[in-house]
């Protein structure tokens, strides 16, 4: 697995290597990169891929708190929510001598590098519907509530199961979890698929099926530097 764009491959920094300090810091570039993969994937792969990258990347090198933070901000970025990237970038004291997450420095001069296929989905990627997901009715009966355990992945690492429903809405599940784990409705951030989800979205319509994972990016408040 690559730890940098066009390479299958991560490397370990060679042992007493000079740590480099970025003095150049550009601003986040709001165009997302366009690539193509080898092979055609699909939307479920390239989460793989991506699960894959982020679960084995703070095990390399970094600090495992800057990790976290450029995952969060890579989310926001494909939400095209570019200010909240750069809010977490800033908060995090991470720059970008050339305004793109492929290459960031923390405050440390640690090195860090992120896939293209972490930033954007591929030009050829599948898209994958179902036939038996297209014939799903837009309301369910109200008498055939279906609950099932929805995995939802914490930005901060943390894995854990929602009680949900097709019908239930983005707002609804907030509220679920706010009362769950203590996390603020304001703090929670929903993705799926690389998407944003709004606050009315329900379930159904996001096409999500079971074993899925949902992402939550907590963007709490940071405390203020002394």
């Amino acid at each position: 697995m690559g730890g940098c764009v066009g390479r299958q491959r991560r490397e370990r920094p060679s042992a007493g290597s000079p740590r480099k300090r970025a003095g150049r810091n550009e601003p986040l570039k709001k165009e997302r990169p366009k690539w193509k993969s080898d092979y055609p994937m699909t939307d479920g792969q390239l989460r793989s891929k991506r699960d894959e990258f982020w679960d084995t990347a703070p095990a390399f090198e970094g600090r495992k708190e800057i990790w976290d933070a450029l995952k969060a901000a890579a989310y926001a970025v494909e939400a095209n929510d570019h200010s909240l990237a750069q809010a977490i970038l800033d908060g995090a004291s991470i720059t970008l001598p050339h305004g793109s997450l492929t290459e960031c420095y923390d405050e440390l001069g640690n090195r860090y590098q992120l896939p293209v296929y972490c930033l954007a989905p591929p030009v050829n990627l599948i898209l994958e519907r179902g036939e038996e997901e297209a014939a799903e009715p837009a309301e369910p009966p109200p008498n055939a509530r279906r609950e099932f355990a929805l995995k939802v992945r914490l930005s901060t690492g943390k894995d854990l199961r929602l009680s949900a429903s097709m019908a239930d809405t983005i707002g609804q599940l907030k509220k679920q979890l706010q009362a769950q784990e203590g996390i603020d409705l304001a703090w929670q951030r929903w993705f799926f698929s690389g998407k944003l989800l709004t606050d009315r979205t329900r379930l159904q319509e996001t096409k999500i099926q079971k074993d899925f994972v949902v992402q939550v990016i907590v963007n709490q408040p940071l405390p203020p530097r002394n």
